[in-house]
């Protein structure tokens, strides 16, 4: 499903326009990546939680060279299922 077929369904859910819906939807992820940024925790009951992970730093190897490289420490989002959205997909 693309961001078009989401704007679409919500419009036609909602009841109002897609231009509208499309604001919604963009004003909902800006939030959540708002927060996350800050270093919240985004938790929409029954569906998830959207959450920033930090990875350590760690050796790889290069599989080109075969030489050992430092893999930088980082962070990254992360989205965990609530129990309803994994019961709906059984």
């Amino acid at each position: 499903m693309t961001r078009d077929c989401i704007i679409g369904y919500v419009a036609e859910k909602a009841g109002m326009t897609k231009k509208q819906a499309g604001l919604a939807l963009n004003a909902t992820l800006d939030c959540i990546t708002g927060a996350l940024k800050a270093g919240d925790k985004v938790s929409l009951i029954g569906f998830g939680t959207f959450c920033v992970s930090a990875r350590k730093a760690r050796t790889g190897i290069n599989p080109k060279t075969k030489e050992k490289i430092l893999i930088p420490a980082s962070k990254a989002p992360v989205f965990r299922a609530g129990s309803k959205l994994k019961e709906s997909v059984k």
